[in-house]
């Protein structure tokens, strides 16, 4: 079992008891862990309830989940840090496969997480998700040529003028403010073909709040979106 362990580092600008109510009330998770769906095992409230809560251990300000994951929040200038360490690879030869997956998937968590209590603290929000296969990113697909963190811009967006900031990049993500979202968030993720994803990998979470029209979004976003990224077929074994 390897100790190669990646860590995520996010700095809230909130009070470390607000950063840590944001990982331990339920409702407030909701507020940016993952995206509203429904599934025959359950939905959201079930994968919450599975990960923070039926295997986990807290101790002070740290939180250990079932798989090994670690969450720390520890107080810095200007707010609170989360730091996230992975499990070692090879604690759960289930998972093994999709490790880097699992990442990536914190990545965009904590982000929304940090968006959630800075921008909407307390406030439901609505999503949208999409996800397929692609060689092509969906940044260089919609024309974002990202600046920094912090950093404003301006363009249309898959038949819709919006402006905002840059709120986060990484290797493969990248984190857009959306005033015409009630002030949302739109995340971008693009991993390019490879050994282990041949086809590569796309999604798409869009965070929405107020009175966005959601089923109007829906069906521009599906209408761009499936014929350039579509979903790979299990054809079984």
């Amino acid at each position: 079992m390897s100790e190669d362990r990646p860590q995520i580092v996010v700095t809230v600008a909130a009070p470390v008891e607000a950063v840590w109510d944001a990982l331990r009330d339920k409702q407030k998770i909701r507020h940016w862990h993952g995206w509203e769906y429904e599934g025959p095992e359950g939905g959201l409230d079930e994968e919450i309830d599975l990960i923070y809560f039926t295997r986990a251990v807290e101790e002070g300000t740290t939180l250990t989940l079932g798989n090994g994951d670690e969450f720390v929040v520890e107080p810095v200038e200007g707010g609170a840090r989360i730091t996230l360490t992975r499990a070692p690879r090879g604690a759960d030869p289930k998972w093994e496969a999709y490790y880097d997956d699992v990442t990536e998937g914190w990545t965009t968590f904590l982000n929304q997480l940090r968006f959630a209590v800075e921008r909407h603290p307390g406030e439901a929000r609505h999503t949208l998700f999409y996800s397929g296969t692609g060689p092509v990113s969906p940044m260089a697909e919609l024309g974002i040529s990202p600046g920094p963190a912090g950093s404003s811009y301006e363009l249309e967006l898959v038949g819709e003028q919006v402006k905002g900031e840059v709120w986060y990049t990484s290797e493969h993500q990248i984190g857009l403010t959306v005033d015409a979202w009630g002030n949302g968030l739109l995340v971008l993720s693009h991993v390019p073909p490879g050994d282990q994803k041949p086809d590569g990998a796309t999604m798409a979470v869009l965070s929405l709040y107020g009175d966005t029209d959601r089923t109007e979004l829906d069906a521009r976003w599906r209408a761009w979106w499936e014929p350039r990224y579509p979903a790979k077929l299990d054809l079984g074994g």
